[in-house]
């Protein structure tokens, strides 16, 4: 028998982890090679031009449909493939980070989808992007029993019929992968090797279970964005030998661009398409990100005062409901973010009153399903679909026909009357810290003041603090934004961790590391594009 190939891929700088020969195969390297070789240059010319509009939007201040691609948005006659049986009823659908434990508990939630996320959920380790590939493959295996050795408390799967359909969520394809590099010394975009070892392990094997390979597909800034990741999965299909239309594609809208791609970027997947999601931190931060130059027409308020009932959200949600419904795609609602006290009851009350009034709110306006964090939160927003939908598995026949959206009224921040305050200062600097200090300790998903953070709020945390700076912003109390003030509060945040958690603790974490890379990102003049991108970069492991 002859010597298997050598792998076309290195594995650097990483530590050998447990199983990793499961998941990192020649034959599976094989493939994220391939998909390297044929998608990266693609990759890298979107991401330019991503700088490219960025630098048309600080010019105009402004942005509009496209032109050229009037006829597509035009045109009734086309949808969007079947949903398959699988994903056809996804009123609740729950998110969360692969490890083993919450593997187990997202499929036993109750919930109809499992977002099962290597994006901003999870800090990509080395060890998250592996073992995360592990315990997806013993999921469907059905080998991912386990007892939590501290607690002792024991981890079982319930019957198939159970459990969520999952919906699994690569990196943007800004991410690299630095521990997976080509011969030429290039790392692998991450969005490859997420999306290239789950599909080749999992393909038929969810096929063979009745379901199939499906995906969420992040931080997408036009349909040119979206041909790439279609042209990614007729190669694939072809590549393990599963029928094409076997993977199924739910896009995020959660940045501003792709607003106003929202046709465009559902026509090019259309073969692959199956819904789009109203991604609400992600795109506060995008509508930041690409208006920082705009002036005081686009400074956003505190970030909690920013309801999905302000009227340039209630546009972007209710013109994506149209759009998905138009085209025969589901329109999958918000995160309610919201993790449950388990001390304080009255908190739980005002809060589950919150949750049930925005979940209310979105089947409402037509959407088919939404988003929770925490399992505690199933039953309420599965109360909320089922008083709309009874027995029928989405509402797609809702048209939504009223609707009419210009492209001004996606961008009237100004439409709303809340205005940034100290303590949202104060609030922003504090998740700032405490997200990134967990971020680097490899923790994507962190509860902090009651609520799931991920990298998204703390993109819009940092993305405030340096907007109300650039933009003067002058408080209710007197104080100007600045970043002797930003300074001043992060040194008494730190100082205030330090006091509560022990000197102890404060050593073995990465806070002071935390506290400068927050202040990096919140204070340089030339604004990085994604926190995460310095952040990789200290990131162990």
């Amino acid at each position: 028998m002859s010597a298997p190939a050598p792998s076309p891929l290195a594995i650097v700088d990483a530590e050998p982890l447990p199983r990793q020969q499961e998941v990192l195969t020649d034959a599976a390297l094989a493939f994220v090679a391939e998909l390297h070789r044929l998608f990266t240059p693609r990759r890298d010319e979107l991401l330019a031009r991503r700088a490219r509009r960025r630098a048309e939007i600080a010019r105009t201040s402004t942005l509009d449909f496209l032109p050229e691609t009037a006829a597509i948005r035009a045109d009734d006659s086309w949808k969007v493939a079947p949903a398959p049986a699988a994903l056809n009823d996804r009123r609740v659908e729950i998110t969360g980070p692969t490890d083993r434990k919450m593997t187990v508990n997202a499929l036993n939630s109750g919930a109809r989808v499992w977002l099962a996320d290597f994006e901003d959920a999870s800090a990509p380790t080395w060890e998250n992007v592996v073992l995360g590939q592990v315990n997806l493959i013993d999921a469907y295996t059905r080998n991912i029993d386990f007892t939590d050795p501290g607690s002792g408390k024991s981890y079982a799967l319930k019957a198939d019929e159970e459990l969520a359909t999952v919906v699994m969520r690569p990196r943007g394809w800004h991410l690299n992968e630095r521990h997976l590099v080509a011969a030429d010394g290039t790392p692998v975009p991450g969005a490859l090797v997420d999306f290239g070892l789950y599909f080749f392990h999992n393909a038929q094997r969810l096929i063979d279970l009745g379901k199939g390979p499906y995906f969420y597909l992040p931080k997408t800034e036009s349909h040119l964005e979206a041909r790439l990741w279609n042209d990614v999965f007729v190669f694939a299909q072809d590549y393990v030998g599963v029928p094409q239309g076997t993977v199924r594609a739910t896009v995020l809208i959660e940045t501003i661009t792709a607003a106003y791609e929202m046709d465009e970027i559902l026509y090019e997947l259309r073969d692959h398409a199956s819904g789009l999601n109203a991604g609400r931190w992600d795109y506060l931060f995008s509508i930041v990100k690409n208006f920082r130059d705009g002036g005081q027409k686009f400074v956003l308020p505190d970030r909690n005062a920013i309801t999905m009932t302000a009227p340039f959200m209630r546009a972007y949600t209710e013109l994506l409901v149209r759009t998905c419904h138009r085209r025969g795609a589901h329109a999958i609602g918000g995160m309610a973010a919201f993790i449950p006290s388990r001390r304080d009851e009255e908190v739980n009350k005002v809060a589950f009153e919150k949750v049930k009034a925005d979940k209310d709110r979105e089947a409402g306006d037509g959407f088919d399903g939404s988003w929770v964090a925490h399992p505690d939160l199933v039953p309420i927003a599965m109360a909320s679909f089922d008083a709309v939908l009874g027995d029928r598995p989405n509402q797609k026949d809702r048209l939504r026909e009223d609707v009419s959206v210009a492209a001004g009224d996606l961008i009237a921040v100004d439409s709303l009357d809340a205005k940034p305050t100290y303590d949202g200062l104060v609030n922003a600097v504090q998740v700032g810290i405490r997200y990134i200090e967990a971020w680097l300790r490899g923790l994507g998903a962190v509860a902090i003041f009651n609520l799931m953070e991920d990298a998204a709020t703390a993109e819009i945390s940092r993305s405030q603090i340096w907007q109300w700076i650039n933009a003067g912003v002058v408080f209710e109390n007197g104080e100007s934004a600045t970043p002797e003030l930003a300074r001043k509060i992060a040194a008494g945040e730190l100082a205030a961790i330090r006091a509560d958690i022990g000197e102890e603790s404060f050593a073995a974490g990465n806070w002071q590391q935390a506290h400068d890379l927050l202040l990096t990102v919140s204070l340089d003049e030339d604004y990085a594009d994604f926190l995460t991108l310095p952040a990789y970069e200290q990131l162990a492991g």
